[in-house]
């Protein structure tokens, strides 16, 4: 399944700290074409019932269950001032700032 960076992880806790009523961090990968993939990040208040859940030192991660295969070798990782980047080899990256949202 995914990997957060440490960077990532504290990130995220920091925006958690600000939506503390969005407890879940959900990540999603939809097929924008047949070559380009859109990962995006979510604070949501609920686990879904297909979500494939993990723990990654205190935060609550969930990703729905077809996805989760697909984001075997992913990595989270967040640079300033670039934001979060998710990173699948070989080395490619994409970049996803305003990507975020929080509910």
């Amino acid at each position: 399944m995914l990997t957060l960076t440490d960077a990532a992880i504290l990130r995220l806790k920091a925006l958690m700290l600000e939506h503390p009523d969005d407890s879940i961090v959900r990540i999603t990968l939809k097929d924008l074409n047949d070559e380009k993939l859109v990962f995006g990040i979510t604070l949501d208040d609920r686990i879904q019932p297909d979500d494939i859940v993990r723990d990654c030192d205190g935060l609550t991660v969930a990703v729905s269950g077809d996805s989760a295969p697909r984001m075997e070798g992913v990595t989270l990782d967040y640079q300033e001032p670039r934001g979060f980047l998710f990173r699948h080899p070989p080395e490619e990256e994409s970049d996803l700032l305003g990507n975020l949202s929080l509910n």
